[in-house]
């Protein structure tokens, strides 16, 4: 390679690790996304990229409007330089003539020390194009596209630069200056959603949607759902309206878009309900959560996002979410992934349309009167009753986890509930969490409140075929679980070609439901395909979560973790939810403890979640993946202790009492 390009390459490198080094905590979002074109700039020198500069006068002025607040002197010199430039490019003809083209790097504010030496041609004024500095006016026409070719020229005036000095600008999402989402702004995200995902790292990604946009958003969403009651109620108006409801999508954003774009974006006359599971097991969680946030804010009458059982810290530490956010944000993950609960938190639980149709993600709920207080022991069966909305509504819905036992198990219930075709409403003895009801529920429920239509999702191709009932299959995305006098049952599921990664795929179809006016009461059913989807690596070993002994094996592990991981078996629900594995830990403790039964054998009792645990919140200069561990032990010896104790008290009750009447016995007889 030429040496003065090797020169300009190793200057536009330093450019590129300076701002790569650089803190954004004190910087506005504006000032981040100067820097990210700066730093996509120097990007493009380094990358040897040839193409066309296609730019705005928008941009312009977002450089023009920057200021210069919170930053240190070498990063304030870098602005100072980029706008130099952006003010040359505005120009049709190149702002800069330089003697040697090894000043590239000079131009950009950065100076090898090799170079420092060589003779600088000053900048050549062009008086039709010249923007000061520190000002916002621009020259160019209104309507007009810049498009320069070259921005440099060699001194001899035959060897033309080729390589721009700013390739393509990449597209960055910015939020809005005054607050206000709009339909523009909401569409653009899509697109530069769906080309990052095209053609961006997942570590790139930070760059694109900064982490200072995802808290503005998710704080701008939250304002709006905390509002809203756990069971909101949508009132159709309008003989053309209509209501499309949304299954499980599990980070498919490409099937989300294709949704979309077949059933039509959110309208005045076309409302959403989205029933859950917006993250995990897929890629891009992150785009279909911030999507779908976007139409919140936007319009929040016409779209409503319902919680499922993934939007938690349980599911998304398991299943890939997290992962994710750190894989895409990097140092800023936790913060973002903080964020997210916070926002997981504030999501409704349920929905009546028209007062006709009620969905939600698992289904229905016991009565609080009747809950117990705790788990019952084993083998003991106790009285469960259905559960009113009225109940419902008392529900404390700001656990990031769904509790097990208490007044707010109603929250385990509502989203982690199945039908079943047996009668009755009981305990879900093959998970720990939700309840399996009947038929006679579902027409019970329905007859209670004068509906006609139950539409839940949670389940998809995977959980019915491990399923002994006569359910449907869910390869067409939806199913019809019970048909009873008062109405139906259905169960709908979103996400076509499920599951994203894994060795089982079932190639099943995704489906959306479509209420039309007057008539809400009989649903249309669209069953659609994949949509096609860039080659990733998974966050989510999906075959060892699945598998009936779950095996750590370095050849099926995620992409994501860089230790292989020895073979390693645990039984059936004894894996623990953390993955050690990224600390190089196999045989870490799960929740599940084996505690003799009184009949000579052994049986596994889950280990509750205690109010309090000690040791935490963890210092701050604690990092990953080394806190998650320590957060994740601290509570498991927390519930340890907390199960010690209550079994304790249990069991001294009886002794105390039967002591008790002894004693008293005692008395009357010496008497």
């Amino acid at each position: 390679m030429d040496p003065r390009k090797e020169r300009i390459k190793n200057g536009c490198l330093k450019i590129l690790e300076g701002i790569n080094s650089m803190s954004l905590v004190n910087l506005d979002d504006q000032q981040v996304h100067s820097l990210v074109m700066m730093r996509e700039i120097a990007r493009g020198v380094v990358d040897d990229r040839d193409r066309k500069v296609c730019a705005s006068r928008d941009i312009i002025q977002i450089l023009s409007r920057m200021s210069f607040e919170g930053l240190d002197d070498q990063s304030m010199h870098l602005v100072m330089r980029m706008k130099e430039i952006a003010n040359g490019v505005i120009d049709k003809q190149p702002r800069v003539a330089i003697t040697r083209p090894d000043l590239l790097a000079e131009q950009v504010g950065f100076v090898d020390e090799g170079m420092r030496d060589s003779p600088v041609v000053e900048s050549t004024k062009i008086s039709n194009g010249y923007v000061p500095i520190g000002g916002a006016q621009s020259m160019t026409n209104e309507d007009e596209m810049l498009d320069v070719e070259h921005v440099l020229r060699f001194e001899n005036g035959i060897d033309e630069v080729h390589e721009s000095l700013l390739p393509c600008f990449q597209q960055f999402l910015l939020w809005p200056p005054d607050d206000c989402v709009t339909l523009e702004w909401v569409q653009d995200m899509m697109v530069i959603l769906e080309q990052a995902s095209q053609k961006m790292l997942p570590s790139e990604f930070c760059h694109i949607v900064p982490a200072i946009l995802v808290d503005k958003l998710a704080d701008a969403a939250c304002s709006i759902l905390c509002k809203e009651p756990n069971c909101v109620e949508i009132n159709c108006q309008g003989e053309d309206s209509k209501v499309i409801v949304v299954g499980d999508v599990h980070g498919q954003f490409h099937d989300l878009m294709f949704l979309f774009k077949h059933a039509g974006v959110p309208s005045e006359n076309r409302i959403y309900v989205f029933n859950g599971n917006y993250v995990d097991k897929g890629a891009w969680g992150i785009e279909v959560f911030l999507f779908l946030l976007a139409w919140k804010v936007l319009m929040p009458h016409r779209v409503y996002l319902l919680r499922g059982n993934h939007e938690s810290r349980y599911c998304t530490a398991r299943y890939g979410f997290k992962k994710e956010v750190w894989a895409k944000y990097g140092d800023q993950g936790e913060d973002v992934y903080n964020k997210f609960l916070a926002c997981f938190k504030e999501l409704p639980l349920a929905s009546v349309i028209a007062n006709c149709v009620y969905t939600t993600h698992g289904g229905l709920f016991r009565s609080i009167h009747a809950a117990p207080s705790q788990k019952p022991k084993r083998n003991k069966t106790h009285r469960v009753d259905l559960g009113s909305l009225a109940e419902l509504s008392e529900v404390k819905r700001s656990f990031v986890d769904c509790p097990y036992e208490g007044p707010n198990i109603l929250l385990s219930d509502v989203l982690w509930s199945r039908p079943s075709n047996r009668d009755g409403l009981r305990d879900n003895t093959g998970q720990k969490l939700g309840l399996l009801w009947g038929p006679d529920c579902t027409e019970a429920f329905l007859k209670q409140y004068n509906l006609k239509l139950i539409i839940r999702s949670h389940e998809g191709p995977d959980a019915r075929a491990g399923r002994d009932d006569d359910f449907g299959d869910m390869l067409s995305g939806y199913s019809i679980d019970h048909d009873g006098e008062s109405g139906r049952l259905y169960t709908l599921f979103s996400a076509p070609d499920y599951p994203q990664f894994g060795k089982r795929r079932y190639n099943n179809k995704g489906a959306y439901a479509v209420l039309k006016s007057p008539d809400f009461a009989s649903p249309s059913f669209h069953s659609f395909k994949a949509a096609e989807r860039p080659m990733v690596d998974p966050y989510f070993d999906f075959d060892a979560n699945y598998m009936e002994s779950s095996k750590l094996d370095s050849s099926q592990s995620a992409s994501t973790s860089t230790l292989s991981a020895p073979q390693r078996f645990y039984s059936d629900g004894m894996r623990p939810e953390f993955d050690f594995g990224a600390l190089g830990i196999y045989n870490a403790p799960g929740w599940r403890v084996e505690l003799p039964d009184g009949s000579g054998g052994t049986q596994a009792v889950e280990v509750p979640r205690a109010p309090l645990a000690e040791g935490l919140p963890l210092p701050p200069n604690i990092q990953e993946p080394h806190k998650a561990a320590y957060e994740y032990l601290f509570e498991l010896v927390a519930g340890l202790k907390h199960m010690i104790v209550t079994r304790e008290t249990e069991n001294r009750a009886p002794v105390s009492a039967l002591r008790s009447r002894t004693r008293k016995r005692e008395g009357k007889g010496n008497s």
